[in-house]
């Protein structure tokens, strides 16, 4: 009597120790030396809702087909053993067997677009509804005009792009995710904020507080990747970074339309060279308006929070705390009932 082909289990639902057939996307394959001069690949496979790290080693009958056979991009079904490592995070702790996926493991529930992570909104509507905030709410005219060309030179990838790689909003469609939802935020401090310090002269700007621009520079920091696979940072984006691309997207722009007030145009580049605060988060100078405080924890707030969601809604350990999550640093505790 032959034996019953095990049913597939997808990979975000696998706890630890299980041993299991998946179908997972090859997401990354780096090439690396250990300190003994010895070549091995850390891969990453995922599904929309997890990723797993496998290392091969040099020794590892895994490492020859690893080396000329495995491509990033490409989709196949593992039958492994799954673990997560308190430091290093889900992964795989032994591989049986991989194949490239066929058209026959559609019968087995295999859907390419299962794999493809995104935001839960719709793109179009978010892009619409942030257009519309800039229309609303700036009321410097050659500012608004300014947001909205290149709100409109860079759609494509604005509402393509994540907004991390692999921290927060790590998704297709994150960047415009977050980017909309700090501006709801910093739109709702401003005006709590400017009825509450009558004093301060000027008072605090609404127009700089949309926000809208502050991640732009994301649309040059990161390339074109293939369906499901993180983007990898272009030469600018890894030489300068976000925060500099998007600075030199607003000055050129500025330049080019030629009517925008220099001064408010200077604010604006402070806020987003600064509006990560620390020099170790990437930002080179300090936060030196009011603005920019409020624009930095609304960010910082936005992206915490998503990680956090994330995390707990996404754990499948046992018990009162998450797994560690080695982004976050910590386990999250899950056991509450209020």
């Amino acid at each position: 009597m032959s034996k019953a082909k095990p049913t597939p289990v997808p990979l975000c639902e696998l706890t630890p120790g299980q041993h299991a057939d998946f179908f997972a996307l090859l997401a990354e394959k780096t090439r690396g030396t250990t300190s003994q001069g010895k070549p091995y690949f850390t891969c990453r496979f995922r599904d929309a809702r997890r990723s797993v790290a496998f290392m091969v080693w040099q020794d590892s009958p895994w490492y020859e087909p690893c080396e000329c056979e495995w491509q990033v991009g490409q989709f196949y079904k593992l039958r492994a053993v799954y673990g997560e490592h308190e430091r290093y995070g889900p992964q795989l702790i032994e591989l049986h067997a991989l194949r490239l996926v066929t058209d026959d493991d559609r019968a087995d529930g295999f859907d390419p677009l299962l794999f493809m992570e995104r935001s839960r909104y719709d793109t179009a509507a978010m892009f619409t509804e942030l257009k519309t905030l800039a229309t609303a709410h700036i009321a410097d005219e050659p500012l608004r005009r300014l947001v909205l060309t290149l709100l409109d030179r860079h759609a494509e990838p604005l509402q393509r792009l994540p907004a991390t790689r692999d921290r927060f909003y790590p998704f297709a469609g994150g960047l415009l995710e977050h980017t909309l939802s700090v501006t709801r935020s910093c739109l709702q401090l401003a005006e709590r904020y400017v009825a509450h310090y009558t004093e301060l002269r000027p008072p605090l700007n609404r127009d700089l507080l949309a926000a809208i621009l502050h991640d732009l520079g994301r649309v040059l920091e990161f390339s074109e990747a293939l369906p499901g696979v993180s983007p990898a940072h272009t030469v600018p984006g890894r030489l300068l970074g976000h925060l500099i691309l998007g600075r030199d997207l607003v000055r050129d722009t500025a330049r080019e339309l030629g009517d925008v007030n220099p001064e408010l145009v200077q604010m604006l580049e402070h806020l987003i060279l600064s509006h990560l605060a620390l020099p170790e988060w990437g930002s080179p100078r300090l936060p030196l308006v009011p603005e920019c405080l409020l624009l930095h924890h609304a960010d910082d707030l936005d992206a915490k929070l998503e990680m956090y969601v994330r995390c707990l809604s996404r754990d499948h350990s046992e018990g009162p705390f998450t797994e560690r999550d080695p982004v976050l640093n910590r386990q999250l505790f899950k056991g509450r009932s209020v």
